[in-house]
């Protein structure tokens, strides 16, 4: 029997004595995409059906005002702590199933739940103490000495910090280079991150979007092409290292050598490096061109949640230091300065990422990169093995492949997919055993979305060339 609390607004509902607080209560798919038609007020505008808030108001958790009574409040307390039980018992489920999006989810920060009684706020520019008194700089710029070494520059030559996650980066490296050519025109390739296009949009810029090769890399003869018709103006350039959808990374070095030889000398053009996953996957990888300060880059930012593995979305941003003054203001309320996108910005972030590069340091990285990239050949080859069209870049662990018909099995393994292509991003958290119980399921789901012939497999031949796809024409 449930009993129940009145509290103003309504009842508080209090445990029921057959209440199981580890049960898993199952997550409410959206509904079944079955047409690529958007209905807006009843009309089809031609793209894919929006799901407003995938049902989520159907599920959620109502806030009420806890009572004055302190027995009621103790029950209450109860109930709170057996939601969250429940709650945690879904995310492990959920964790289980975690494929699509590029997130470590193997790691232990049980050594710093001390610290979470504590209101950690890195106010303004990290290298400037403020007023505020409860931060964590110390751990911040140790952590940024590591990037700066990483990427080859010297402590008193870069500024950067820790932003709240992988698109602060991109927003502020942009507007590094926005600054300092004012009239500049943006550059980047229509597979780079959708954050880009959103710096462009904010700061009203001219954006050129250049083509890419099957492989999702830039196309530096259309770059070319581009940069020709606007010599004119200064070049502000986004240089993916790893693109979202296929892992594709840039060639630096070609892009710096297009630029070259269209007629733009180093001081008529900003390289900002989108690095969000393998950014800090590449510098481990044997024979892998180099992010590096010594080349005429303008700025490189990560992503800590990513590869790295953080509880909580961050990112890394780092800039010439030269660079940084255009955009830095004295702030009397903070007794400091501040250059960053966001003025209060998260103090247990830069104790996370210390904390890990402790722990693992380049070696230690070095190892998971290693085992993600072998994990990631093992996936690819095991879907060709099986029939099912798939490609893997050269410098990457991301694994594209035919989207599955199902979207309850796109939803139920969190795959992240683009038209008719999906993807597997192989962190140091997913392993041969549950790649071997995602296979196995997929080929099994297959046999039965394919069986009587009247669905065939797609044809992925221009997402990843016809060389990688095993449809009825290509095979």
């Amino acid at each position: 029997m449930v009993r129940s609390v009145e509290n103003g607004g309504g009842a508080v509902e209090i445990l029921p004595d057959h209440f199981d607080p580890t049960a898993v209560v199952p997550e409410p798919l959206p509904k079944v995409v079955e047409s690529d038609a958007e209905l807006v007020n009843g009309k089809s505008n031609g793209d894919r059906e929006i799901v407003l808030g995938r049902n989520v108001h159907t599920t959620c958790l109502e806030v009420t005002e806890p009572d004055a009574d302190d027995d009621f409040t103790g029950d209450k307390d109860a109930f709170m702590a057996s939601v969250l039980a429940r709650y945690r018992k879904s995310l492990l489920e959920r964790t289980k199933h975690h494929l699509g999006y590029p997130y470590n989810l193997d790691f232990d920060y049980g050594a710093l739940a001390q610290l979470q009684h504590f209101s950690i706020n890195n106010l303004g520019d990290p290298f400037i103490e403020s007023n505020y008194g409860v931060h964590s700089r110390q751990f911040e710029v140790g952590v940024l000495d590591w990037f700066a070494r990483l990427w080859e520059i010297e402590k008193d030559e870069y500024w950067g910090y820790i932003t709240n996650c992988g698109t602060e980066g991109n927003l502020h490296g942009i507007l590094v280079g926005r600054e300092v050519f004012p009239d500049g025109i943006l550059y980047a390739s229509r597979e780079t991150h959708y954050s880009v296009f959103k710096a462009a949009r904010m700061y009203r810029m001219e954006c050129v979007k250049v083509d890419t090769l099957v492989s999702g890399e830039i196309d530096c003869a259309d770059f070319k092409v581009k940069l020709l018709a606007h010599k004119d103006k200064p070049a502000i350039i986004n240089v993916n290292i790893g693109t979202t959808v296929k892992g594709a990374v840039d060639d630096l070095d070609l892009v710096i050598q297009t630029l070259e030889e269209s007629g733009f000398t180093h001081d008529r053009f900003y390289i900002h490096c989108d690095g969000a996953l393998f950014g800090l996957m590449m510098p481990f990888v044997k024979r892998a061109p180099k992010v590096s300060f010594k080349k005429p880059i303008g700025s490189v930012s990560v992503s800590g949640h990513k590869f790295v593995g953080c509880p909580m979305p961050c990112g890394v941003q780092i800039t010439r230091l030269e660079h940084i003054n255009a955009l830095s203001r004295d702030v009397e309320y903070l007794a400091s300065r501040d250059a960053t996108i966001m003025g209060s910005r998260n103090g247990h972030a830069p104790i996370f990422l210390w904390y890990t590069l402790n722990r693992k340091g380049y070696k230690g990285f070095q190892k998971e990169v290693q085992k993600c990239l072998r994990n990631a050949h093992y996936l690819k080859d095991r879907l060709l093995d099986a029939g099912i069209s798939a490609m893997l870049n050269e410098l990457s662990s991301t694994v594209v492949f035919e989207r599955p018909w199902d979207e309850e099995f796109v939803r139920r393994w969190q795959l992240a997919c683009q038209g008719n292509i999906a993807h597997v991003v192989v962190m140091p958290n997913v392993t041969i055993d549950k790649l071997d119980d995602f296979l196995n399921e997929l080929v099994e789901k297959r046999s039965t979305w394919y069986q009587d012939g009247k669905v065939k497999p797609p044809c992925i031949a221009t997402e990843v060339g016809s060389e990688n796809c095993l449809c009825t024409l290509h095979k």
